[in-house]
C-alpha cells in the first residue's frame, strides 16, 4: 500500500493526536459525535451557514482538522497504513454526512467540501469497507435516537 512507516510518521501521528486533545477541539469532536445527526443536506447546511452559532465553529473545526490530516497522507507526508491503523474517527466523521455530501456540495456551492477526506477514505477497498460499515452503524444509531 504505502512505504514503511518511519519514526517521523509516528511523531506526526502523535502530534495529530495531541491536536485532537485541545479543549475546544474536544468539545467540537464531542458535539460531532453525540449531537450532530444530520438527516440530509439541508441539516448540514443549517449548521454550515449559521456563522454565529458555536456549532458552526465546531463543524468547521472538525471538518478542517480531518481535511488537513487527509491532505498530509494524500501528499505523502504521513504514512497511509499507519494513519489507517491509528484513526477511525475520520471515517466516522465522514460517515455521518456521506449520504448527503454530494447534495450538500451542490447546495452550498462548495464542491471541495470534505473532498480530501472522501478521497483518502475511499481510495482503498479497506477504506470503502470501513466507511460502509460505519454508515450502517450510524444509521442504526440514528434509528435508535428516533425511537
Amino acid at each position: 500500500m504505502s512505504k514503511n512507516a518511519t519514526a517521523a510518521d509516528a511523531e506526526l501521528i502523535l502530534h495529530l493526536y495531541e491536536l485532537r486533545r485541545e479543549p475546544e477541539m474536544r468539545k467540537a469532536r464531542t458535539w460531532w459525535a453525540s449531537s450532530f445527526w444530520p438527516q440530509n443536506a439541508d441539516d448540514i447546511l443549517k449548521v454550515a451557514n449559521n456563522y454565529e452559532a458555536q456549532q458552526n465553529a465546531w463543524y468547521r473545526q472538525v471538518g478542517g482538522y480531518w481535511d488537513m490530516a487527509a491532505a498530509l497522507v494524500l501528499r505523502g507526508a504521513l504514512n497511509e497504513d499507519l494513519f489507517f491503523d491509528t484513526n477511525n474517527e475520520m471515517w466516522f466523521t465522514l460517515a455521518k454526512i456521506y449520504p448527503a455530501l454530494e447534495e450538500f456540495r451542490e447546495k452550498s456551492g462548495s464542491p471541495q467540501a470534505f473532498m480530501r477526506v472522501e478521497q483518502l477514505a475511499t481510495r482503498t477497498d479497506a477504506g470503502k469497507q470501513r466507511l460502509q460499515a460505519l454508515m450502517k452503524r450510524i444509521e442504526g444509531m440514528r434509528q435508535a435516537r428516533a425511537t
